[in-house]
């Protein structure tokens, strides 16, 4: 049979080619049956969203992997149903009213701490050791999940323990990342401030501790190497023997919703900053803003 001819909006004549025919998948199952054009249409609002603004026609098939005609067959069909809009006067293209209807019922329903939960169970065996998320809570970063790894020592902190923002590999996260975005930046420093005093209260042959900042100035290296590393850690300093690590979780605006923690003893937690365990939590905690919206604006060295 001839396939048939039709004029795309264009008026170039256009015969429809794989991408406008159902695909199975490799086991032909109903379950894994798609349809390709979608897919391949889907790439032009794709690039779109990872853009700071429109695009001119050439561009936007460019940044899609496609030809200028193609493209414009898609974006004809884009525009009717409202995801994507175009400026008579400059011709070029955005996301339409539709796909922002789309973008914030999703972000409606995203719970992060519950994505977090799930990305634990694979984390685990990765990194070898407890894992942890924190909220900032009423009086500050609050453990709200706790998975002890199998054979690890045991840490002594409860679930609603809330962390110190100085001493713990959480409370610098969130005093690092909250601060520079000026999310409850007048909150934390008088936190900070208040901390600070009863630091440097603290005997110099108190507690066995390392790492703990007696001036303002130490505590603000501190956040300072945790922004420019991406993480904050700490060895000694919450308890002697205990090393570890919080990655930051993004939302779509750019307000930290929540730490991901990997700790233990540091003789079996490598504390190096490029360690395993540092990088797999890395990771996951930027897998997961990205998963709830986020867009960094460069990654940290």
């Amino acid at each position: 049979m001839r396939k048939r001819e039709i004029l795309d909006q264009s008026g170039e004549p256009h015969t429809p080619d794989a991408a406008d025919t159902p695909v199975d998948g490799p086991d032909d199952s109903p379950q894994r049956a798609g349809i390709q054009s979608v897919e391949v249409g889907f790439e032009l609002l794709d690039a779109l969203s990872r853009t700071d603004g429109a695009l001119m026609l050439r561009d936007l098939a460019a940044a899609a992997g496609m030809s200028a005609a193609k493209a414009h067959r898609y974006l004809v069909s884009f525009q009717r149903l409202g995801l994507v809009v175009q400026d008579p006067v400059s011709t070029r293209y955005d996301l339409g009213p539709a796909a922002l209807r789309l973008g914030l019922a999703s972000l409606a329903r995203l719970d992060g701490v519950k994505l977090a939960r799930q990305r634990i169970d694979a984390l685990l065996p990765e990194t070898g050791h407890t894992l942890a998320i924190a909220v900032w809570g009423n009086q500050g970063p609050t453990m709200v999940h706790w998975t002890e790894a199998p054979q690890t020592v045991p840490v002594t902190l409860r679930l609603g323990d809330v962390m110190p923002l100085l001493t713990s590999a959480t409370g610098r996260c969130f005093a690092a990342f909250m601060g520079e975005s000026g999310q409850d930046a007048g909150r934390v420093e008088p936190m900070l401030r208040a901390e600070l005093a009863r630091l440097k209260k603290l005997p110099d042959n108190g507690l066995p501790l390392s790492d703990v900042p007696r001036s303002w100035a130490d505590a603000q290296a501190l956040l300072a190497e945790a922004r420019r590393r991406g993480l904050a850690r700490v060895v000694h300093s919450l308890l002697p023997g205990v090393g570890g690590f919080c990655a930051p979780v993004f939302d779509a605006q750019g307000r930290l919703v929540l730490g991901l923690v990997v700790l233990g003893s540091v003789v079996t937690l490598d504390t190096d900053w490029s360690s395993p365990a540092a990088q797999a939590v890395l990771r996951t905690a930027r897998q997961l803003s990205a998963d709830l919206g986020h867009r960094a604006a460069g990654d940290p060295a």
